[in-house]
C-alpha cells in the first residue's frame, strides 16, 4: 500500500511498517522527532526502535486490530538520547500497521497533561480549512434559490441545505478552534431521526425504502441533536452504500441495562437495520478504527465518528451483521444525562 500523502503535513509522529514489523517509512514529523533523515527507516524492524524494553514486539506479535503503549522509550539505532512517547499501534487493511507516536516528557512530572492530538484530528482540521468557503457558497445558493421559488417542497429542501451546512460549518468550528463540549439539552430522539430520515430520502431518492419502528412513550433526554444527528447519519449512509433495498430506524425503552461498567435505570435501545451486503469478516474487529473502510473510496472515519458520538453521551455502539441482515444498535442512557468523560 503506498505512503498517504495526506499523513505528510501532520505534526504528529506517524509511520507505516509492514505486515511483518519493518518500516516501510514515517512522515517527515517522525523522522525530524528522531533525528535521523526518513531515508535511514525503510527495511528497519520496528521493535529495534525501542530501547531496552520489548514492549512493541511483544504488541506487534499479539496485536490483531489496535493497541496503546504507555511512555515507551525510542530511539533510532546507534543514535543517542531516547525519546519518550505514547504509542498507538494499529493494522491495517493490507495486514500492515500503522504508529502513531505522541511524545511526553521524559520524567512524567514534566508532562502533566496526557497529549491529546491524533493523526486523526489532525487530518481533520487541515481539511477543515479547505471546506470552509465551499460551504459558505453552498449556503448562499441555497438561499437565493429560496427567494426564488413559492413552492413548499422547494423550500423544504432549501432550508434542509442550510441547516446542513450551518451544523457542518459549526463543526469545522469545532475541529479548527477547540471548545469545551457544549452543554446537553433536552431532546426528542425522534426528531433526530426524523431530520436523518430526511436527509436519507434526499440521497437515495427512491431506491431505498426507509421504515420508522418507534416508540412513542419514549422520554426527552439530555444530549446534543447535531452530534447525533452526525452519528446516525453516517451509519445510515453506511447502510445505503452498502446497498441496502430496505434500512429499519426502531427505537426501544430498556429498563436496568448495563452500558459498560454501569447499570442505569432507563435506556435508549436504537437500531439500524438494513438487509445490505453486511459488515465483510476481515473487517469485524477493527470496523471501528479510524481510516479502516470496506469501500476502496470510503474515508473510514464515519464509524469512528459514529462511536465518539456514543461515548459522548455515555452510550455504547455495537454491531451484529451476516450478508441480507446488519443491525447496529446505539445504547444511550436516558435518566442519567450525558457523561463526563
Amino acid at each position: 500500500m503506498a505512503w498517504p500523502p495526506t499523513l505528510d503535513a501532520l505534526d504528529t509522529p506517524v509511520a507505516w511498517a509492514n505486515d511483518d514489523g519493518r518500516l516501510l517509512g514515517g512522515n517527515p514529523a517522525f523522522a525530524r522527532w528522531l533525528a535521523v533523515s526518513a531515508r535511514r527507516l525503510p527495511g528497519l524492524p520496528l521493535a529495534a526502535l525501542e530501547v531496552d524494553g520489548d514492549n512493541l514486539a511483544r504488541a506487534l506479535a499479539q496485536a490483531t486490530a489496535q493497541v496503546r503503549l504507555r511512555r515507551v522509550a525510542l530511539a533510532f539505532p546507534g543514535t543517542e538520547a531516547p525519546r519518550f512517547a505514547d504509542l498507538y499501534l494499529a493494522r491495517r487493511e493490507d495486514g500492515g500497521w500503522l504508529l502513531e507516536a505522541h511524545p511526553v516528557a521524559e520524567f512524567p512530572g514534566e508532562d502533566p497533561a496526557v497529549a491529546l492530538p491524533s493523526a486523526l484530528s489532525a487530518a481533520l482540521k487541515g481539511l477543515a480549512h479547505e471546506l470552509r468557503n465551499p460551504l459558505a457558497g453552498l449556503k448562499g445558493a441555497a438561499q437565493l434559490l429560496a427567494r426564488r421559488t413559492d413552492d413548499p417542497q422547494s423550500r423544504e429542501l432549501t432550508g434542509l441545505i442550510e441547516a446542513e451546512v450551518g451544523r457542518l460549518a459549526d463543526l469545522l468550528d469545532r475541529l479548527l478552534v477547540p471548545a469545551p463540549r457544549r452543554a446537553p439539552e433536552p431532546l426528542n430522539i425522534h426528531a433526530v431521526l426524523e431530520r436523518v430520515l430526511r436527509l436519507a430520502e434526499s440521497d437515495a431518492g427512491w431506491a431505498v425504502r426507509l421504515a420508522r419502528d418507534y416508540d412513542p412513550s419514549l422520554p426527552e433526554f439530555a444530549g446534543d441533536a447535531d452530534r447525533l444527528t452526525q452519528a446516525l447519519w453516517n451509519l445510515v449512509r453506511n447502510a445505503i452504500e452498502a446497498g441496502a433495498a430496505n434500512v429499519t430506524l426502531r427505537t426501544r425503552a430498556e429498563h436496568g441495562l448495563r452500558i459498560g461498567e454501569a447499570v442505569v435505570p432507563l435506556a435508549l435501545r436504537l437500531e439500524i437495520v438494513d438487509d445490505g451486503r453486511g459488515v465483510p469478516d476481515s473487517l469485524a474487529e477493527r470496523i471501528f478504527l479510524p481510516l479502516v473502510s470496506g469501500r476502496a473510496e470510503g474515508s473510514g472515519l464515519g464509524l469512528a465518528l459514529a462511536q465518539q458520538v456514543a461515548r459522548e453521551h455515555g452510550g455504547s455502539l455495537a454491531y451484529r451483521s451476516r450478508p441480507g441482515h446488519t443491525v447496529f444498535t446505539l445504547l444511550l442512557p436516558m435518566a442519567t444525562g450525558v457523561a463526563d468523560g
